[in-house]
């Protein structure tokens, strides 16, 4: 009995010592914040669960979104035996002796066990081969956790064999409902503090999406105010040591910066464009907004003065969803110096716009015979591809001929400026539209 009672006193005092994150970490599906894509009714994981089937699982997010605390959950709603490994401390043999162990506890016990691999994506082809057997076999519940695309960085078999489930980063309402439930939850804060609604805001920005980061920061805020029971913004600030920056996402301040964004690249200032990069980073701005941004911003602004500034800017947009941040800041950061330096024309965007102001007008002469479709019976009956001039049979690859329908002659959309490439664009420009109304080849 004595022993049963320290026990108890030694695991109480344990769980008092444990992280808050920890604490909080959800002991139901239904105490899951987020994810309701993965936890609704009749979904497969869900399904899973209920029906206590065998299962093999990989959870491809970032971090902080909940991969540790599905794991848990459900060896918990499952009743089955926890084994957790981690990639980077983790051997052959320990997978072995895991798989081995397990068998053993089926068969002579009939008990199943759950084994969780955390960064399973850091294990070398060696290490996931042999994880097959246990999988394969079922000896094991099988639930890997990777921050990495799962079919760059785990083997065919084992993903074959295994149940793909995405998760996504928490939404600001998400991450309001983690901490307002650690400030009241018994296993939290159990109601000694109350957070006044800029700190709420400011920790909101600083989690990112990531609920354990929220309730990191909460915990230190609670330590830095100490005896008093409201946590204000400036607690929050202390603990993070990040300031709060003003910038609601929804208001002037975002359009603002967005705005000054905008135009410290198109002003050529590199300096203003990073500050202003930095603000929205800091501010907890979507990074797919801000790619979003560059991309438009790249022809809009740049076009063909350099067209290695779209390039720049859509790699970037394609960094932020391999990487996300904060890695993907300096992805970010290198379009938005390559597009700040950049010769800058707005001819692209003039361009398309004349042209659509033409068509809205009205000025939509039928298309020219000789190019009409004429690869179906009958065509020719009607004249189509009549008298049409293959370029590639010409000097030069270009043929004077109509392009343009009738009523449009003259119609001059693309007007390139003399900035960086679109000189040559021009002159290469020239060149055509001298050919194209009948002089030299």
């Amino acid at each position: 009995m004595s022993e049963t009672l320290f026990d108890d006193a030694g695991a109480e005092a344990h769980r008092s010592h444990e992280p808050l994150a920890v604490r909080m970490r959800p002991r139901t599906l239904d105490e899951v914040v987020g994810q309701r894509h993965l936890l609704g009714e009749g979904s497969p994981l869900r399904r899973l669960v209920e029906d206590d089937a065998p299962m093999a699982l990989l959870l491809w997010g970032p971090p902080g979104t909940g991969k540790t605390t599905l794991a848990t959950v459900v060896s918990r709603a499952t009743r089955r035996r926890f084994v957790e490994l981690s990639a980077v401390t983790s051997g052959v043999k320990d997978i072995r002796d895991v798989g081995d162990e397990a068998r053993r506890e089926l068969g002579m016990r009939g008990v199943h066990t759950l084994l969780f691999v955390d960064e399973v994506h850091r294990f070398s082809k060696t290490q996931q081969d042999a994880l097959l057997p246990a999988v394969e076999n079922r000896w094991v519940s099988f639930i890997g956790a990777t921050t990495e695309n799962p079919f760059f960085s785990v083997i065919s078999p084992l993903l074959s064999r295994s149940l793909l489930l995405t998760l996504h980063a928490h939404s600001d309402d998400d991450i309001r409902t983690v901490v307002r439930r650690a400030l009241t939850d018994e296993r939290g804060l159990a109601g000694r503090y109350t957070l006044t609604e800029e700190a709420l805001h400011h920790l909101v920005r600083l989690a990112g999406g990531d609920a354990r980061r929220s309730l990191t920061y909460l915990e230190a805020a609670a330590l830095v105010a100490g005896d008093r029971t409201e946590i204000t913004v400036a607690d929050v600030e202390r603990a993070a040591d990040r300031t709060a920056v003003r910038y609601d996402r929804s208001g002037d301040q975002h359009y603002d910066v967005v705005s000054a964004f905008i135009k410290s690249m198109r002003g050529s200032d590199v300096d203003a464009a990073l500050h202003y990069l930095a603000r929205m980073i800091e501010a907890g701005e979507d990074p797919r907004f801000i790619a979003r941004r560059l991309v438009v911003h790249a022809s809009e602004d740049v076009g063909m003065a350099d067209p290695t500034a779209l390039q720049a800017a859509v790699a970037a947009a394609q960094a932020v969803e391999l990487v996300g941040l904060p890695e993907a800041r300096i992805n970010l950061a290198q379009a938005v110096i390559h597009i700040a330096l950049a010769p800058k024309s707005n001819a692209v965007i003039t361009a398309i716009d004349r042209a659509i102001s033409d068509v809205r007008a009205g000025k939509l002469g039928p298309v020219p015979a000789h190019l009409r479709d004429s690869h179906y019976r009958g065509a020719a009956d009607l004249g189509h591809g009549a008298g049409y001039r293959y370029p590639h049979d010409y000097p030069g690859g270009v043929v004077a001929q109509r392009y343009l329908p009738e009523g449009l002659d003259g119609a001059e959309y693309y007007r390139p400026t003399t900035h960086g490439a679109e000189r040559r664009f021009g002159e290469v420009l020239r060149r055509i539209k001298g050919v194209l109304r009948g002089g030299s080849h």
